[in-house]
């Protein structure tokens, strides 16, 4: 076994996209959910910005059309087993975006993340508490861990 096998074996990779909106829930998951208080690090999951290194996708903010075929490619590029975290309001409903008139998406939005790609966690809040994060991707777990 490679050392790039050795430590993905017994690591977890998490890639962190935007999708659109107003990155509160980038900065609490960056800021927070990986800084020394919540250490995510301590047990082994380490953010990446490489889809190919990733397990854990987590996606914030609504999907903007300018972003739908992006985030598709990334999706794609993960390989698998692979878990998707919809984390934020935004990323779940649209949230503050959703056109005011009722649940019409504006012009811009595509949708939320679930209409674009499947999602196996949702992490609701405005924006999302660093603890609900962990337990989003703790729930899902199970289905990667199963596979590797």
């Amino acid at each position: 076994m490679g050392i790039k096998s050795y430590a993905r074996a017994r690591a977890i990779h998490a890639m962190l996209v935007y999708t659109g909106g107003c990155n509160g829930c980038d900065i609490e998951i960056v800021n927070a959910v990986f800084s020394p208080k919540y250490d995510a690090e301590q047990y082994k999951i380490f953010l990446t910005w490489n889809p190919r290194e990733a397990d854990v996708l987590i996606v914030t903010g609504p999907v903007t059309k300018q972003n739908k075929k992006p985030l598709e490619e990334i999706y794609k590029a993960i390989p698998e087993p692979k878990i998707v975290i919809a984390a934020g309001a935004c990323a779940l409903m649209g949230g503050v975006y959703k056109n005011i008139h009722g649940d019409i998406p504006s012009e811009e939005i595509a949708g939320p993340v679930e209409e674009v790609i499947p999602v196996d966690a949702k992490v609701p809040g405005c924006a999302v508490r660093p603890e609900d994060v962990l337990a989003g991707a703790i729930s899902a777990l199970p289905k990667l861990l199963e596979a590797k």
